[in-house]
């Protein structure tokens, strides 16, 4: 029973899926940092100010508080530009390090078709 335990804790999923979820808090608390420490004093102050609302979690309209989920648009746009930013960089580094990899080995080898084709060519010719 401990070892189909430690087996299932030590796979390679579950320590991947671990892995990914620390790093998602950590990522997520500096992307609430930056939307909360520069994004909101250096773009929406001005737009606070002119609403008369000091915080935008006070945000209202006829009763409805849509600062909160305001915040929280903001927040999934800022993760998923950055996500997608960073994603492309990882793709990039992927392909030239693919295109390394290729003028490292050099030419491939010819298929057996090739040269049995060449090999026809030549009893054609003679």
């Amino acid at each position: 029973m401990l070892k189909d335990l430690k087996d299932f804790l030590l796979r390679g999923n579950v320590v991947d899926l671990a892995v990914g979820v620390i790093i998602a808090t950590a990522f997520g608390a500096i992307i609430n940092s930056f939307v909360n420490d520069i994004i909101t004093p250096l773009l929406l102050n001005p737009a606070l100010e002119a609403a008369n609302v000091q915080n935008i979690a006070e945000l209202a309209w006829n009763g409805v508080t849509y600062g909160k989920f305001l915040s929280a648009v903001i927040n999934f746009v800022v993760i998923g530009t950055v996500l997608f930013f960073m994603i492309k960089a990882i793709e990039k580094a992927q392909n030239l390090r693919k295109k390394e990899e290729v003028v490292e080995e050099g030419p491939a080898a010819p298929t057996e078709l090739e040269v049995l084709q060449e090999i026809k060519a030549l009893l054609e010719k003679n």
